[in-house]
């Protein structure tokens, strides 16, 4: 699992992003130490951590050390003294949809080989994390009767169509989000902002 490899480079944790639109990741994932992660929260950092603003801004893959932005709230600091010592930053995709993914550790700055090793499971996490984008509108509409709690008759009848028609509607749209359960596929639909 890519996770488990970003877990073995990265001592101190990691902190994943994947498809970042309107400042807010699809997925979202951290290892880095509790308390950090707290503090990183409460104090609203992702606003004003330089890290971000270099991987929204730039496409590539770099140590933190390396990363000319000024840091006036100093979270680089307060991150080391949380033990997040060195780490490196790798950001993949568009601007639309960006990817960010930081790794961390308390010993030593990340070789060349590390970095080459975050570029391709950072490229690797981006895509197979792409929401599809290629629902229909029927699909769509189908999916939005389940999630608002419609038996399938109610909301055949609130389309127009047959209870087939539409149980043949929420079948291909749990194809397309490779989904096993109707109510799995609205939970996706609903992460990847479909709904």
């Amino acid at each position: 699992m890519l996770l488990d490899q970003l877990d073995s480079l990265a001592p101190m944790g990691y902190n994943v992003g994947l498809h970042i639109r309107f400042a807010t990741p699809l997925v979202y994932k951290s290892s880095y130490p509790e308390p950090w992660v707290e503090y990183y929260n409460s104090h609203s950092y992702y606003l004003r951590d330089p890290l971000v603003f270099w991987g929204v801004g730039v496409e590539g893959t770099t140590r933190w050390s390396s990363i000319p932005l000024p840091d006036p709230f100093g979270v680089m600091k307060k991150a080391a003294a949380h033990g997040l010592n060195y780490g490196a930053v790798s950001s993949y995709g568009p601007i639309t949809s960006r990817s960010i993914v930081g790794i961390s550790r308390s010993d030593r700055e990340f070789s060349d080989d590390e970095l080459s090793t975050l570029r391709e499971l950072t490229i690797r996490l981006h895509i197979e994390a792409k929401p599809p984008s290629d629902l229909t509108k029927a699909q769509i509409e189908a999916l939005q009767c389940v999630a608002n709690g419609d038996r399938h008759s109610a909301a055949a009848e609130r389309l127009g169509i047959t209870e087939s028609a539409f149980k043949a509607r929420l079948t291909s749209a749990r194809v397309r989000l490779e989904a096993r359960t109707t109510s799995e596929a609205v939970r996706k639909a609903r992460e990847y902002r479909l709904l």
